[in-house]
Protein backbone atom coordinates (compact mmCIF):
# COMPACT_ATOMS: atom_id res chain seq x y z
CA UNK A 1 0.00 0.00 0.00
CA UNK A 2 1.33 3.91 -1.27
CA UNK A 3 2.37 6.01 1.87
CA UNK A 4 2.21 9.39 0.77
CA UNK A 5 3.53 12.35 1.85
CA UNK A 6 2.42 16.04 1.73
CA UNK A 7 4.10 18.98 2.63
CA UNK A 8 2.29 22.36 3.07
CA UNK A 9 3.50 25.57 2.49
CA UNK A 10 2.44 26.79 5.89
CA UNK A 11 0.22 26.52 8.93
CA UNK A 12 -2.46 28.16 7.64
CA UNK A 13 -2.27 26.70 3.81
CA UNK A 14 -5.68 26.12 2.73
CA UNK A 15 -5.17 26.61 -0.58
CA UNK A 16 -2.57 23.62 -0.52
CA UNK A 17 -4.68 21.93 1.62
CA UNK A 18 -7.39 21.83 -0.69
CA UNK A 19 -5.42 21.43 -3.46
CA UNK A 20 -4.07 18.28 -2.20
CA UNK A 21 -6.75 16.79 -0.46
CA UNK A 22 -8.71 17.18 -3.88
CA UNK A 23 -6.40 14.95 -5.53
CA UNK A 24 -5.81 12.38 -2.91
CA UNK A 25 -9.79 11.65 -2.93
CA UNK A 26 -10.13 11.55 -6.44
CA UNK A 27 -7.05 8.53 -6.59
CA UNK A 28 -9.04 6.90 -3.78
CA UNK A 29 -6.13 7.24 -1.27
CA UNK A 30 -7.75 6.49 2.19
CA UNK A 31 -6.74 8.66 4.99
CA UNK A 32 -4.22 6.02 6.59
CA UNK A 33 -1.73 6.23 3.89
CA UNK A 34 -1.40 9.71 4.32
CA UNK A 35 0.64 11.80 6.36
CA UNK A 36 0.38 16.34 6.69
CA UNK A 37 3.65 18.26 7.20
CA UNK A 38 4.57 21.70 7.62
CA UNK A 39 7.25 23.09 5.34
CA UNK A 40 9.23 20.07 5.79
CA UNK A 41 8.40 19.73 9.66
CA UNK A 42 6.18 17.16 11.18
CA UNK A 43 3.44 18.12 13.19
CA UNK A 44 2.38 21.11 12.31
CA UNK A 45 5.15 23.43 13.99
CA UNK A 46 6.19 26.80 12.50
CA UNK A 47 9.45 26.42 10.17
CA UNK A 48 11.15 29.22 7.87
CA UNK A 49 7.67 31.49 6.60
CA UNK A 50 7.62 31.00 2.70
CA UNK A 51 6.56 34.05 0.01
CA UNK A 52 3.41 34.13 0.02
CA UNK A 53 2.90 34.18 -3.44
CA UNK A 54 4.95 31.01 -3.43
CA UNK A 55 3.44 28.10 -5.38
CA UNK A 56 2.16 25.27 -2.60
CA UNK A 57 4.42 22.33 -2.17
CA UNK A 58 3.41 18.88 -3.35
CA UNK A 59 5.42 15.65 -2.42
CA UNK A 60 4.18 12.65 -4.53
CA UNK A 61 0.88 13.61 -4.63
CA UNK A 62 -0.84 10.90 -7.00
CA UNK A 63 -1.97 11.77 -10.31
CA UNK A 64 -6.03 12.72 -10.99
CA UNK A 65 -7.54 10.48 -12.79
CA UNK A 66 -8.84 11.74 -15.89
CA UNK A 67 -12.84 12.49 -15.49
CA UNK A 68 -13.05 12.99 -11.61
CA UNK A 69 -15.69 14.24 -10.15
CA UNK A 70 -15.35 16.42 -7.57
CA UNK A 71 -16.44 16.27 -3.85
CA UNK A 72 -19.14 18.75 -2.94
CA UNK A 73 -19.38 20.31 0.37
CA UNK A 74 -21.67 22.85 1.80
CA UNK A 75 -19.90 26.31 2.29
CA UNK A 76 -20.56 25.90 5.81
CA UNK A 77 -18.05 22.40 5.99
CA UNK A 78 -15.71 24.98 4.16
CA UNK A 79 -15.56 27.85 6.13
CA UNK A 80 -15.16 24.98 9.49
CA UNK A 81 -12.14 23.62 7.38
CA UNK A 82 -10.74 27.24 7.71
CA UNK A 83 -11.46 27.55 11.14
CA UNK A 84 -9.64 24.85 12.19
CA UNK A 85 -6.53 24.84 9.71
CA UNK A 86 -5.87 28.13 11.99
CA UNK A 87 -5.66 25.51 15.06
CA UNK A 88 -2.11 24.48 16.64
CA UNK A 89 -2.94 21.13 17.07
CA UNK A 90 -0.61 18.71 14.65
CA UNK A 91 -3.47 16.02 13.56
CA UNK A 92 -5.51 18.82 12.27
CA UNK A 93 -5.24 18.03 8.93
CA UNK A 94 -5.40 14.55 9.00
CA UNK A 95 -8.77 15.30 11.02
CA UNK A 96 -9.80 17.45 7.96
CA UNK A 97 -9.12 14.70 5.73
CA UNK A 98 -10.68 12.10 7.45
CA UNK A 99 -13.48 14.27 7.53
CA UNK A 100 -13.64 14.56 3.68
CA UNK A 101 -12.91 11.09 3.00
CA UNK A 102 -15.55 10.00 5.11
CA UNK A 103 -18.08 12.69 3.35
CA UNK A 104 -17.29 10.82 0.48
CA UNK A 105 -17.96 7.45 0.89
CA UNK A 106 -20.49 7.88 4.04
CA UNK A 107 -23.22 10.40 3.03
CA UNK A 108 -25.58 9.20 6.50
CA UNK A 109 -22.08 11.94 7.69
CA UNK A 110 -23.86 14.62 6.43
CA UNK A 111 -26.80 14.52 9.26
CA UNK A 112 -24.95 12.66 12.33
CA UNK A 113 -24.62 15.70 14.51
CA UNK A 114 -22.97 13.66 17.38
CA UNK A 115 -20.01 12.03 15.11
CA UNK A 116 -17.16 12.18 17.08
CA UNK A 117 -14.72 13.39 14.33
CA UNK A 118 -17.20 16.12 13.52
CA UNK A 119 -17.59 17.28 17.27
CA UNK A 120 -13.79 17.11 17.44
CA UNK A 121 -13.56 19.48 14.51
CA UNK A 122 -16.18 21.90 15.71
CA UNK A 123 -14.25 21.99 19.35
CA UNK A 124 -10.83 23.01 16.94
CA UNK A 125 -12.81 25.75 15.68
CA UNK A 126 -14.90 27.16 18.87
CA UNK A 127 -11.14 27.48 20.52
CA UNK A 128 -9.91 29.27 17.17
CA UNK A 129 -12.71 31.50 17.57
CA UNK A 130 -11.83 32.63 20.72
CA UNK A 131 -8.75 32.84 20.18
CA UNK A 132 -9.63 35.47 17.39
CA UNK A 133 -11.73 37.76 19.84
CA UNK A 134 -8.93 37.26 22.78
CA UNK A 135 -6.20 38.77 20.17
CA UNK A 136 -8.65 41.56 19.23
CA UNK A 137 -9.19 42.26 22.96
CA UNK A 138 -5.75 42.05 24.90
CA UNK A 139 -3.50 43.61 22.35
CA UNK A 140 -1.65 46.92 23.27
CA UNK A 141 0.05 48.62 21.34
CA UNK A 142 2.96 51.27 22.45
CA UNK A 143 4.49 53.71 20.35
CA UNK A 144 8.12 53.51 19.01
CA UNK A 145 10.18 56.57 17.12
CA UNK A 146 11.33 55.20 13.79
CA UNK A 147 12.39 58.30 12.45
CA UNK A 148 9.26 59.72 10.81
CA UNK A 149 7.08 62.41 12.01
CA UNK A 150 4.34 59.97 12.82
CA UNK A 151 4.85 57.28 15.37
CA UNK A 152 4.89 53.45 14.41
CA UNK A 153 2.86 51.53 17.06
CA UNK A 154 3.91 48.02 17.96
CA UNK A 155 2.32 45.43 20.20
CA UNK A 156 3.61 41.90 21.48
CA UNK A 157 1.35 39.31 21.79
CA UNK A 158 1.60 35.26 22.08
CA UNK A 159 -1.48 33.71 19.90
CA UNK A 160 -1.69 30.06 21.03
CA UNK A 161 -3.08 29.26 17.79
CA UNK A 162 -2.58 31.00 14.16
CA UNK A 163 -4.72 33.62 13.74
CA UNK A 164 -2.33 36.72 13.38
CA UNK A 165 -3.34 36.38 9.22
CA UNK A 166 -6.89 36.40 9.55
CA UNK A 167 -7.28 38.75 11.92
CA UNK A 168 -4.84 41.45 10.05
CA UNK A 169 -7.73 42.86 8.44
CA UNK A 170 -9.60 43.63 11.61
CA UNK A 171 -6.69 45.56 12.76
CA UNK A 172 -5.86 47.26 9.59
CA UNK A 173 -9.72 48.65 9.29
CA UNK A 174 -9.98 49.48 12.91
CA UNK A 175 -6.11 51.37 12.69
CA UNK A 176 -5.92 52.46 9.04
CA UNK A 177 -4.97 55.95 10.24
CA UNK A 178 -1.69 55.02 12.01
CA UNK A 179 1.29 52.83 11.37
CA UNK A 180 1.43 49.50 13.66
CA UNK A 181 2.96 45.93 13.97
CA UNK A 182 1.70 42.71 16.06
CA UNK A 183 5.11 40.86 16.48
CA UNK A 184 4.33 37.51 17.85
CA UNK A 185 6.80 34.32 18.16
CA UNK A 186 5.23 32.75 14.76
CA UNK A 187 4.45 35.44 12.02
CA UNK A 188 4.40 39.12 12.21
CA UNK A 189 1.82 41.78 10.88
CA UNK A 190 2.52 45.04 9.77
CA UNK A 191 0.71 47.99 8.31
CA UNK A 192 2.22 50.84 7.05
CA UNK A 193 -0.93 53.26 5.92
CA UNK A 194 -1.41 51.50 3.23
CA UNK A 195 -0.77 47.79 2.45
CA UNK A 196 -0.57 44.56 4.79
CA UNK A 197 2.69 42.32 5.00
CA UNK A 198 3.86 39.15 6.81
CA UNK A 199 6.98 38.77 7.95
CA UNK A 200 9.04 36.05 9.63
CA UNK A 201 7.72 35.54 13.96
CA UNK A 202 9.93 37.85 16.28
CA UNK A 203 11.34 38.02 19.86
CA UNK A 204 9.81 39.32 22.59
CA UNK A 205 12.74 41.50 23.31
CA UNK A 206 11.86 43.18 19.96
CA UNK A 207 8.69 44.51 21.47
CA UNK A 208 9.06 48.51 23.06
CA UNK A 209 9.10 48.51 26.61
CA UNK A 210 6.28 51.00 28.66
CA UNK A 211 5.89 54.49 28.14
CA UNK A 212 4.54 57.52 30.14
CA UNK A 213 1.08 56.80 28.37
CA UNK A 214 1.31 53.12 30.25
CA UNK A 215 1.92 54.73 33.28
CA UNK A 216 -1.10 56.99 32.70
CA UNK A 217 -3.35 53.86 32.25
CA UNK A 218 -2.45 52.09 35.39
CA UNK A 219 -3.32 54.79 37.64
CA UNK A 220 -6.66 54.95 35.55
CA UNK A 221 -7.78 51.68 36.48
CA UNK A 222 -6.28 51.66 39.51
CA UNK A 223 -9.00 54.71 40.35
CA UNK A 224 -12.33 52.56 38.42
CA UNK A 225 -11.12 49.07 40.10
CA UNK A 226 -14.16 48.69 41.79
CA UNK A 227 -13.46 45.72 44.64
CA UNK A 228 -17.20 44.23 44.96
CA UNK A 229 -17.64 43.87 41.72
CA UNK A 230 -14.30 41.68 41.78
CA UNK A 231 -15.06 37.85 40.91
CA UNK A 232 -11.35 36.26 40.03
CA UNK A 233 -12.69 33.07 38.69
CA UNK A 234 -15.18 34.66 35.99
CA UNK A 235 -12.12 37.24 35.15
CA UNK A 236 -10.02 34.37 34.87
CA UNK A 237 -12.34 32.58 32.46
CA UNK A 238 -12.58 35.69 30.29
CA UNK A 239 -9.06 36.64 30.37
CA UNK A 240 -7.02 33.80 31.18
CA UNK A 241 -3.47 34.32 32.75
CA UNK A 242 -1.51 33.35 30.00
CA UNK A 243 -2.28 36.54 28.03
CA UNK A 244 -1.69 38.36 31.94
CA UNK A 245 2.06 38.85 31.25
CA UNK A 246 1.61 41.11 28.27
CA UNK A 247 -1.34 43.37 30.14
CA UNK A 248 0.51 46.34 31.46
CA UNK A 249 -2.93 46.52 33.92
CA UNK A 250 -2.53 42.57 35.07
CA UNK A 251 0.65 43.68 37.30
CA UNK A 252 -1.99 45.75 39.54
CA UNK A 253 -4.86 42.58 39.65
CA UNK A 254 -2.77 40.44 42.62
CA UNK A 255 -2.71 43.95 44.76
CA UNK A 256 -6.08 45.44 44.43
CA UNK A 257 -7.46 41.42 44.92
CA UNK A 258 -5.87 41.38 47.94
CA UNK A 259 -6.99 44.65 49.53
CA UNK A 260 -10.86 44.32 47.91
CA UNK A 261 -12.24 42.45 50.61
CA UNK A 262 -11.10 45.36 52.91
CA UNK A 263 -12.15 47.91 50.48
CA UNK A 264 -15.94 45.94 50.24
CA UNK A 265 -16.12 45.95 53.75
CA UNK A 266 -15.63 49.59 54.13
CA UNK A 267 -18.16 50.71 51.01
CA UNK A 268 -20.73 48.32 53.52
CA UNK A 269 -19.97 49.89 56.50
CA UNK A 270 -20.05 54.01 55.16
CA UNK A 271 -23.60 55.94 55.36
CA UNK A 272 -25.89 55.49 52.38
CA UNK A 273 -25.66 58.44 49.93
CA UNK A 274 -28.70 60.50 50.07
CA UNK A 275 -30.72 61.70 46.81
CA UNK A 276 -30.21 64.83 45.58
CA UNK A 277 -34.10 66.28 45.09
CA UNK A 278 -34.77 70.01 43.78
CA UNK A 279 -37.69 69.48 45.96
CA UNK A 280 -37.77 68.41 49.29
CA UNK A 281 -40.79 67.17 51.50
CA UNK A 282 -41.80 69.43 54.19
CA UNK A 283 -40.57 68.00 57.37
CA UNK A 284 -44.15 68.58 59.04
CA UNK A 285 -45.26 66.28 56.57
CA UNK A 286 -42.74 63.11 56.04
CA UNK A 287 -42.56 60.83 52.92
CA UNK A 288 -44.38 57.95 54.13
CA UNK A 289 -46.93 55.78 53.26
CA UNK A 290 -49.12 56.81 56.34
CA UNK A 291 -48.68 60.33 55.45
CA UNK A 292 -49.37 59.73 51.94
CA UNK A 293 -52.69 57.88 52.81
CA UNK A 294 -53.73 60.84 55.17
CA UNK A 295 -53.27 63.82 52.51
CA UNK A 296 -54.99 61.95 49.42
CA UNK A 297 -57.85 61.09 52.05
CA UNK A 298 -58.55 65.24 52.61
CA UNK A 299 -60.84 66.67 50.56
CA UNK A 300 -59.87 69.18 47.85
CA UNK A 301 -60.86 72.74 47.57
CA UNK A 302 -63.74 73.69 45.89
CA UNK A 303 -62.31 75.50 43.29
CA UNK A 304 -60.74 73.27 40.67
CA UNK A 305 -57.53 75.49 40.18
CA UNK A 306 -57.21 75.32 43.88
CA UNK A 307 -57.61 71.18 43.94
CA UNK A 308 -55.15 71.12 40.97
CA UNK A 309 -52.39 72.95 43.06
CA UNK A 310 -53.16 70.99 45.87
CA UNK A 311 -52.43 67.38 43.80
CA UNK A 312 -49.75 69.11 42.63
CA UNK A 313 -47.99 69.15 45.66
CA UNK A 314 -49.22 66.04 47.14
CA UNK A 315 -48.09 64.15 43.99
CA UNK A 316 -44.32 65.75 44.91
CA UNK A 317 -44.30 63.96 48.10
CA UNK A 318 -45.76 61.18 46.87
CA UNK A 319 -44.19 57.74 47.70
CA UNK A 320 -46.88 54.52 46.34
CA UNK A 321 -44.37 53.42 44.20
CA UNK A 322 -40.15 53.56 43.92
CA UNK A 323 -40.09 56.33 41.60
CA UNK A 324 -40.98 59.14 43.14
CA UNK A 325 -38.10 59.04 45.58
CA UNK A 326 -35.63 59.27 42.54
CA UNK A 327 -37.54 61.88 40.54
CA UNK A 328 -36.70 65.67 40.30
CA UNK A 329 -40.16 66.62 41.12
CA UNK A 330 -43.59 65.59 39.93
CA UNK A 331 -45.12 66.28 36.94
CA UNK A 332 -49.16 67.38 36.38
CA UNK A 333 -51.11 68.47 34.34
CA UNK A 334 -51.66 71.58 32.10
CA UNK A 335 -54.20 73.10 30.57
CA UNK A 336 -57.26 75.13 31.06
CA UNK A 337 -60.14 73.84 33.66
CA UNK A 338 -63.01 72.24 31.51
CA UNK A 339 -60.90 71.86 28.67
CA UNK A 340 -62.97 69.71 26.74
CA UNK A 341 -60.18 67.46 25.10
CA UNK A 342 -57.30 65.58 27.74
CA UNK A 343 -54.52 64.13 25.91
CA UNK A 344 -52.75 61.81 28.48
CA UNK A 345 -49.60 60.36 27.60
CA UNK A 346 -47.19 57.40 29.25
CA UNK A 347 -45.18 59.50 31.72
CA UNK A 348 -42.12 62.52 32.17
CA UNK A 349 -39.06 62.67 30.62
CA UNK A 350 -35.44 63.83 31.43
CA UNK A 351 -36.72 67.74 30.37
CA UNK A 352 -39.84 67.34 31.88
CA UNK A 353 -38.74 66.07 35.03
CA UNK A 354 -36.21 68.76 35.36
CA UNK A 355 -38.61 71.74 34.18
CA UNK A 356 -41.73 70.25 35.84
CA UNK A 357 -44.29 70.62 32.79
CA UNK A 358 -45.52 68.27 30.85
CA UNK A 359 -44.51 67.41 26.51
CA UNK A 360 -42.30 70.05 26.71
CA UNK A 361 -39.18 67.32 25.42
CA UNK A 362 -38.48 65.93 21.94
CA UNK A 363 -42.06 64.24 21.91
CA UNK A 364 -43.41 67.51 23.08
CA UNK A 365 -42.03 69.23 20.11
CA UNK A 366 -43.58 66.79 17.77
CA UNK A 367 -47.06 66.67 19.58
CA UNK A 368 -46.82 70.71 19.10
CA UNK A 369 -46.22 70.04 15.74
CA UNK A 370 -49.45 68.31 15.28
CA UNK A 371 -51.29 70.60 16.94
CA UNK A 372 -50.29 73.02 14.46
CA UNK A 373 -50.99 71.11 11.68
CA UNK A 374 -54.32 70.01 13.22
CA UNK A 375 -55.55 73.86 13.84
CA UNK A 376 -55.63 73.51 17.19
CA UNK A 377 -54.26 75.50 20.12
CA UNK A 378 -52.20 74.30 23.13
CA UNK A 379 -53.96 76.33 25.66
CA UNK A 380 -56.87 74.61 24.57
CA UNK A 381 -56.27 71.35 25.57
CA UNK A 382 -55.15 69.58 28.84
CA UNK A 383 -52.17 67.31 28.75
CA UNK A 384 -50.95 65.35 31.18
CA UNK A 385 -49.66 62.22 31.83
CA UNK A 386 -50.56 58.40 33.44
CA UNK A 387 -47.22 58.51 35.12
CA UNK A 388 -46.35 61.77 37.26
CA UNK A 389 -42.94 60.76 37.67
CA UNK A 390 -40.02 60.13 35.21
CA UNK A 391 -38.85 56.74 35.76
CA UNK A 392 -34.96 56.31 34.45
CA UNK A 393 -31.67 54.04 34.88
CA UNK A 394 -28.49 55.66 34.51
CA UNK A 395 -26.53 55.43 31.72
CA UNK A 396 -23.02 57.24 31.98
CA UNK A 397 -24.42 60.71 32.81
CA UNK A 398 -27.50 60.24 30.80
CA UNK A 399 -31.06 59.44 32.36
CA UNK A 400 -32.60 56.93 29.88
CA UNK A 401 -36.53 56.43 29.79
CA UNK A 402 -37.94 53.17 31.16
CA UNK A 403 -41.08 52.16 30.53
CA UNK A 404 -43.21 52.22 34.08
CA UNK A 405 -44.32 49.18 35.49
CA UNK A 406 -48.28 47.82 36.07
CA UNK A 407 -47.70 48.02 39.51
CA UNK A 408 -46.43 51.97 39.45
CA UNK A 409 -49.06 52.80 36.69
CA UNK A 410 -51.61 51.37 38.72
CA UNK A 411 -50.48 53.65 41.96
CA UNK A 412 -50.70 56.76 40.07
CA UNK A 413 -53.75 56.08 38.54
CA UNK A 414 -55.76 57.93 41.63
CA UNK A 415 -54.01 61.63 40.68
CA UNK A 416 -54.79 60.85 37.08
CA UNK A 417 -58.74 60.58 38.43
CA UNK A 418 -58.46 63.25 40.33
CA UNK A 419 -57.60 65.32 37.50
CA UNK A 420 -60.14 64.39 35.44
CA UNK A 421 -62.73 65.28 38.13
CA UNK A 422 -61.34 68.70 38.22
CA UNK A 423 -61.33 69.37 34.66
CA UNK A 424 -63.84 67.57 33.68
CA UNK A 425 -63.04 66.78 30.06
CA UNK A 426 -65.86 65.65 27.74
CA UNK A 427 -63.52 62.95 26.05
CA UNK A 428 -59.75 61.67 26.74
CA UNK A 429 -56.65 60.54 24.06
CA UNK A 430 -54.48 58.03 24.96
CA UNK A 431 -51.32 57.91 23.64
CA UNK A 432 -49.34 54.65 24.29
CA UNK A 433 -49.95 51.58 26.13
CA UNK A 434 -49.19 52.95 29.00
CA UNK A 435 -52.38 55.62 29.26
CA UNK A 436 -54.49 52.88 27.24
CA UNK A 437 -54.23 50.80 30.24
CA UNK A 438 -54.79 53.39 32.62
CA UNK A 439 -57.75 55.25 31.02
CA UNK A 440 -59.48 52.02 29.86
CA UNK A 441 -58.69 49.65 32.61
CA UNK A 442 -57.57 47.01 31.05
CA UNK A 443 -54.40 46.14 28.47
CA UNK A 444 -55.14 46.77 24.44
CA UNK A 445 -53.04 46.32 21.30
CA UNK A 446 -52.48 49.76 20.33
CA UNK A 447 -50.88 49.46 16.96
CA UNK A 448 -54.77 47.45 16.08
CA UNK A 449 -56.96 49.76 18.39
CA UNK A 450 -55.56 53.27 17.37
CA UNK A 451 -57.76 55.24 15.32
CA UNK A 452 -60.95 53.77 17.40
CA UNK A 453 -63.10 55.44 20.83
CA UNK A 454 -63.53 53.00 23.41
CA UNK A 455 -65.50 53.70 26.85
CA UNK A 456 -63.02 54.55 29.65
CA UNK A 457 -62.44 56.40 33.30
CA UNK A 458 -65.73 57.97 33.97
CA UNK A 459 -67.46 56.30 31.07
CA UNK A 460 -65.79 58.80 28.68
CA UNK A 461 -65.29 57.95 24.97
CA UNK A 462 -61.15 57.44 24.56
CA UNK A 463 -59.44 57.51 21.37
CA UNK A 464 -56.17 55.11 21.17
CA UNK A 465 -53.47 55.84 18.89
CA UNK A 466 -49.72 56.00 19.52
CA UNK A 467 -46.95 57.92 21.80
CA UNK A 468 -45.53 60.49 19.99
CA UNK A 469 -41.84 58.86 20.95
CA UNK A 470 -42.66 56.00 18.99
CA UNK A 471 -42.18 57.57 15.81
CA UNK A 472 -38.89 59.38 16.86
CA UNK A 473 -37.83 56.06 17.32
CA UNK A 474 -38.96 54.50 14.05
CA UNK A 475 -37.58 54.01 10.94
CA UNK A 476 -36.31 57.72 9.57
CA UNK A 477 -37.31 56.77 5.84
CA UNK A 478 -40.62 55.90 7.35
CA UNK A 479 -41.45 58.77 9.64
CA UNK A 480 -43.20 61.36 7.49
CA UNK A 481 -45.34 58.59 6.72
CA UNK A 482 -46.18 57.60 10.29
CA UNK A 483 -46.65 61.10 11.38
CA UNK A 484 -49.79 61.71 8.78
CA UNK A 485 -51.01 58.57 10.05
CA UNK A 486 -50.89 60.06 13.20
CA UNK A 487 -52.53 63.00 12.22
CA UNK A 488 -55.29 60.79 10.67
CA UNK A 489 -56.16 59.69 14.75
CA UNK A 490 -55.56 62.60 16.30
CA UNK A 491 -57.97 64.66 13.28
CA UNK A 492 -60.95 62.15 14.75
CA UNK A 493 -60.81 64.33 17.90
CA UNK A 494 -61.38 67.77 16.36
CA UNK A 495 -65.28 67.07 16.99
CA UNK A 496 -64.65 67.82 20.46
CA UNK A 497 -62.25 70.48 20.25
CA UNK A 498 -65.01 72.57 18.06
CA UNK A 499 -68.24 72.03 20.38
CA UNK A 500 -70.35 69.95 17.88
CA UNK A 501 -70.93 65.94 17.24
CA UNK A 502 -69.72 62.64 18.81
CA UNK A 503 -67.12 60.34 19.04
CA UNK A 504 -67.00 57.71 16.19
Amino acid sequence: MSHYAITLAGDTDWPGFRQAARRLLAAGVSPGQVSWCVSGLEGGHQGEVPDLLAATAQHELPPEPPGAAPLNVSPAFLALCERVLMHAAPERFGLLYRLLWRLAHEPTLRHDLLDADRLQAQTLARAVRREVHKMRAFVRFRPVDDGRPDPLYVAWFEPEHHVVEANAPFFMRRYARMRWAILTPRRCVHWDGQALSLRPGASRGDAPPPDAGEALWLTYYQHIFNPARLNLPQMCKEMPRRYWRNLPEAGLIAPLAEHALLRTGHMLDAPATQPLRRIEARAEEPCTREAELSAASRPLPNDPHQALAALRAATNRCRECPIGEHATQSVMGEGPVGARLMVVGEQPGDQEDLQGRPFVGPAGHLFDRAVADLGWTRDAIFVTNAVKHFKYELRGQRRIHKTPTQREAAACLHWLESEIDQVRPQALVALGATAARSLLGHAVPVMQSRGTWLSGLRQLPVLVTVHPSALLRGDPSQREADYRRWLDDLSLAAKYLSGGGSAG
